[in-house]
């Protein structure tokens, strides 16, 4: 297979050059939701040594330069672990770098490339792919470049797009009270940190796992749980009573806000 508020700035680190320009320009843009009850989710359709991507800083996110291919599995998996969706293939799978532990799974970006620019959400991860580079589905390739010329040049931003609903939680299978995994969907900007409260009333930051999961080792206990997730941006988004439903999604009660 081809793919195989505030934050501290540690956190903010591990966004690589996007997250370290945003972090400087968000420092103090924090949103609180209030506390409600998650329902179920309706169902679903289902390092390289080369130099560092151009990037432009400015209000804006940052702008990078590199290079834009194709890859026929595209298909809305990945590594980020996401189903695939046949109707939703505007995907991109990510340079190896920028990729990181899975930073910007999920995330949503405005990619121009000779014949115009379009919306590319990202599901995956591109190991041979250089800093600044994302390769694309078939169908995203031909809306900016003719397919035949395979690589093209290219330039893209992190964007914040309207989406229908709120971000939800998807327990992975094998998920339970003793080993707990968590995926955050439906996000309208990156996510920076999951945590959860535990039974001493105390937050408790979540690792993810470059397959696109929060996991907690030990467990998160049986639930209902309570929920704290932080975006790039700072906004923070509140839920309790999210229920553990292995191999489910549970709706969890707001969206982020559109970033700079």
């Amino acid at each position: 297979m081809r793919r195989p508020n505030q934050l501290a700035l540690a956190a903010l680190a591990a966004l690589l050059t996007f997250g370290a320009v945003i972090a400087l320009a968000q420092q103090a843009n924090t949103l609180y939701l209030p506390l409600v009850t998650g329902q179920p989710a309706p169902p679903t359709p289902s390092p390289t040594s080369a130099p560092s991507p151009t990037s432009t800083p400015g209000t804006q996110n940052p702008t990078f330069t590199g290079e834009g291919t194709y890859y026929n599995e595209a298909d809305g998996g990945g590594n980020c672990t996401f189903d695939p969706i046949p109707g939703d293939l505007m995907v991109g799978a990510m340079n190896e770098t920028q990729y990181a532990n899975a930073d910007l799974c999920g995330a949503y970006v405005a990619l121009t490339g000779p014949k115009g620019t379009i919306n590319v959400r990202i599901v995956d991860r591109c190991p041979e792919c250089k800093p600044g580079d994302i390769d694309l589905s078939p169908q995203a390739f031909d809306r900016i470049a003719e397919r035949i010329q395979g690589r093209v040049p290219i330039s893209w931003h992190v964007i914040s797009p309207s989406l229908a609903g709120n971000i939800a939680y998807r327990f992975k299978e094998g998920s339970n009270q003793w080993w707990t995994a968590v995926q955050i969907r439906n996000h309208r900007n990156p996510i920076a940190k999951l945590e959860y409260r535990n039974s001493a009333g105390q937050w408790v930051s979540v690792a993810r796992e470059r397959y696109n999961y929060f996991v907690e080792p030990a467990g998160m206990g049986p639930g209902p749980y309570n929920f704290r997730v932080t975006d790039v941006y700072g906004n923070v988004l509140l839920d309790s009573g999210i229920a553990h439903m292995e191999a489910g999604v549970v709706q969890g009660a707001g969206q982020f806000p559109p970033g700079p």
